[in-house]
């Protein structure tokens, strides 16, 4: 005599914590340890680690500031000169501008400002380029890079442009000789174009090209992911 079969228990009492397995895997959170009953989260593991990405974002700040050079480089060489002539009054020298109604100092400023956006929007694409996401310290070595940057060029442009020493200059080229007057940047603002231009541009190529996190769901119900 055989002992009479058991009919298995209904599909909704196999297994009394599965829908609580299911609900730990979409909500355990990254660092949050394993999740209970052997479920897993699906949100995977966090990013670099954080002395990484400090790192990383120490080389681009240095490397971001070190362009400034060349941006003054550039700078001195096609921001337009503001044209002074020098005058002997009372054996004294004097020194005017030879056109006061030119634009030529506001040719100075716009200049600086159009080569430092194309500085950022530049240095943006290539960091995006090298990490391909974006990330607090990646921002924050684009804005600051781009601020010492600026800072450098300025420098290095009015060291290029012409001697400060207007006065000596002036006696150098004689009375009534036209020359050029010292690169002077008058609109201090142009100082954050850079730092701008970068991080508008970054944050665009990672709103439209950066990676997408996945859709805790429909991974953890078999769904197909979610582009």
């Amino acid at each position: 005599m055989t002992a009479p079969l058991t009919p298995p228990p209904p599909p909704h009492e196999q297994s009394p914590h599965s829908s609580h397995d299911a609900w730990h895997a979409v909500s355990a959170r990254p660092g949050a340890g394993p999740a209970p009953h052997g479920a897993t989260s699906v949100f995977g593991h966090g990013g670099p680690a954080m002395k990484t990405e400090v790192r990383e974002a120490a080389v681009i700040t240095v490397s971001v500031a070190l362009a400034g050079v060349l941006l003054g480089v550039l700078w001195a060489w096609l921001a337009p000169r503001v044209p002074l002539v020098g005058d002997l009054v009372d054996k004294s020298w004097v020194v005017y501008l030879k056109d006061t109604e030119g634009e030529q100092a506001i040719g100075v400023d716009g200049t600086f400002t159009l080569l430092a956006l194309g500085f950022g929007a530049v240095s943006a694409l290539v960091v995006f380029l090298a990490r391909r996401r974006g990330g607090v310290p990646l921002v924050v070595a684009l804005a600051l890079g781009g601020l010492l940057g600026s800072l450098l060029a300025w420098r290095v442009g009015v060291w290029l442009g012409p001697t400060q020493n207007v006065i000596a200059h002036a006696r150098t080229v004689g009375k009534g000789v036209t020359f050029s007057a010292p690169l002077k940047l008058g609109a201090k603002g142009a100082l954050l174009a850079w730092s701008l231009a970068a991080l508008v541009v970054h944050l665009g190529l990672t709103g439209l090209f950066g990676p997408r996190d996945p859709d805790p769901y429909a991974t953890s119900y078999g769904g197909p992911p979610v582009a």
